[in-house]
């Protein structure tokens, strides 16, 4: 297995290793029940306080991560005055009566002297007091107490745990509890990281070359101190570097600019008929299929669990099925919008996952322990999403077929009778996957907890969208359903699949399924919904008014 990973780093070795202290990311720290690399600890941090992972300064100048949250550590006051933690629910500004300023983002002085954040604070915890479920207002609150909090536990050494303690399974040394050698030997991590950090743009090369050796020394004699207090404990795994090259490299993202490339070139291929397009396009595929796959083997490795434990793993998930679907549809039935309607539900998914951390949050996060190792789990989560993946499939496939109904349905009408035939052997594919998955979800439910079916939402609304694209099959087979009726009700049953797969979890947000999916993001999936419905219907009538003219038009 490391070597497979070897053979990536070499041939995926994207990041660029340009600052004195990047060998800081490396450093194991204990947070949220396991052992990371700091870059993962500061990613996460700098994400949930200033809404990104890299650090734009008032100059423009950018900086990662782990440097960014060092400094909170050894010289916080430098960033009380600082545009640093971003605010972005509008109601909550204005309660608070802040100016708005670009990005959303206030310095912590300024929030500290602010008498309506006290408040609300104080709002929050009799709502937290009373088990009140807490409406999007009070879930900003809880963010930017959130935000606060951890900004001052970091500042105040409490945060880091940088060192096992002895004699204790699980418990680590945080930065404020050090003592003898290991307090002074951070200490010295953190002289040589002062000295070292404004060199960053340097162009004495000695002096950068001399700070980076000091800093890294200091690092290593640290973590050699640290490692033998309780070596078992210390980067137990080995993984630490394997998360930090995950990090950097950024699977995701590049393999939806990969996808996209490829939809451009199947676009040309398919309306234009430009047959190097679609060999081409393969190449682009392949290459993100691998990257897209690649991204999940770090994340499985990584954690050691199938990847579709929580929301963002299902979105990164599910658009990956879509491709493994119309990869082997399209070797058996040669039609090019296959690959096509595959690569834009990648993009919009992976770009998706990209660009709405605090909805989506991808962090590696360990399973909650009734849900380890349990193998009707692991297969019923990983059928049903990728079940999604091909229902997907014939979402995006029926979405492109409107189009081409716009422009005119007799000169497209065998692009049409093709894709209509792809949604149906996507939508099989779906059915057999849904209904495999939804079975073996009741032989989870009774192996947990004494029960195969309990109407528990989540189960419910996959019976719903089992049930509706069994009457779109049905209706095919007997001949209710025609042609434009199947691009119709693949985009509008998809609907379902969207409650099933979002609107438990965060619409309704409740039942046995809803742990660890968060909250948010409901008005944007909702108006996708509303667009597309709007959508079929100005098609349909079009297209009738169209029928009524005659077939001349």
């Amino acid at each position: 297995m490391r070597a497979i990973f070897s053979l990536f780093f070499v041939l995926f070795g994207l990041s660029a290793f340009g600052s004195p202290t990047d060998s800081l990311k490396q450093l194991p720290v204990q947070d949220a029940g396991r052992v990371k690399p700091f870059d993962s600890f500061a990613r996460e941090t700098l994400q949930l306080v200033y809404g990104r992972q890299t650090y734009k300064s008032p100059s423009g100048r950018k900086q990662s991560a782990h440097d960014v949250v060092f400094t909170w550590l050894i010289t916080p006051e430098l960033w009380q005055n600082v545009p640093l933690v971003q605010l972005n629910h509008n109601g909550l500004r204005e309660s608070m009566r802040l100016e708005p300023v670009e990005g959303h983002r206030y310095p912590i002085s300024t929030l500290l002297t602010n008498d309506r954040m006290v408040l609300h604070f104080q709002e929050l915890a009799s709502k937290r007091k009373a088990e009140e479920k807490l409406d999007p207002f009070y879930q900003a609150v809880q963010r930017l107490e959130n935000q606060l909090t951890i900004f001052h536990a970091i500042r105040m050494g409490q945060a880091v745990r940088v060192a096992p303690k002895a004699g204790d399974e699980t418990g680590w040394t945080a930065v404020a509890e050090l003592d003898g050698e290991l307090k002074d030997s951070f200490t010295a991590v953190m002289t040589t990281f002062a000295k070292a950090l404004p060199l960053s743009d340097s162009k004495k090369a000695q002096k950068v070359e001399a700070a980076t050796r000091a800093f890294n020394e200091a690092l290593s004699a640290f973590t050699a101190k640290a490692k033998a207090v309780a070596a078992e404990k210390y980067d137990p795994s080995g993984k630490v570097g394997v998360e930090v090259h995950y990090n950097d490299l950024q699977p995701f993202m590049y393999a939806w600019i990969l996808y996209l490339i490829a939809s451009i070139l199947l676009l040309m291929s398919w309306m234009g008929g430009a047959n190097w397009a679609y060999k081409v396009a393969w190449g682009f595929i392949a290459a993100a299929f691998l990257l897209h796959t690649y991204g999940f083997g770090l994340r499985v490795y990584l954690l050691g669990r199938p990847p579709v434990s929580n929301m963002f793993e299902t979105v990164i998930w599910v658009p990956w099925g879509a491709v493994l679907f119309a990869v082997i549809l399209e070797v058996i039935q040669k039609k090019k919008i296959l690959l096509l309607a595959a690569c834009l539900v990648n993009v919009l998914c992976l770009i998706l996952a990209n660009l709405a951390p605090t909805i989506l949050d991808s962090s590696l996060q360990p399973l909650e322990p009734v849900l380890r190792d349990n193998f009707w789990l692991t297969t019923h989560v990983l059928i049903i999403t990728l079940s999604y993946g091909a229902f997907f499939l014939a979402f995006a496939i029926g979405d492109i077929l409107l189009v081409q109904y716009l422009r005119g349905e007799q000169r497209y009408k065998k692009q049409i009778k093709e894709g209509v035939q792809s949604i149906y052997r996507s939508q099989q594919i779906g059915v057999v996957l849904l209904a495999a998955g939804t079975i073996l979800g009741g032989v989870w439910a009774d192996y947990s907890w004494g029960r195969f079916w309990g109407w528990d939402p989540k189960e419910t609304w996959a019976l719903i969208a089992l049930l509706g694209y069994l009457a779109i099959l049905h209706g095919r087979l007997v001949g209710l359903v025609k042609d434009f009726g199947m691009v119709v009700w693949s985009i509008v049953t998809f609907s379902l699949v969207i409650m099933a797969w979002y609107g438990v979890n965060y619409v309704l947000g409740a039942g046995l399924h809803s742990y660890g999916f968060g909250a948010g993001g409901v008005e944007y999936v909702t108006g996708f919904v509303f667009v597309h419905v709007l959508f079929v219907i100005y098609v349909a009538v079009v297209r009738q008014a169209r029928l009524k003219e005659g077939p001349a038009a």
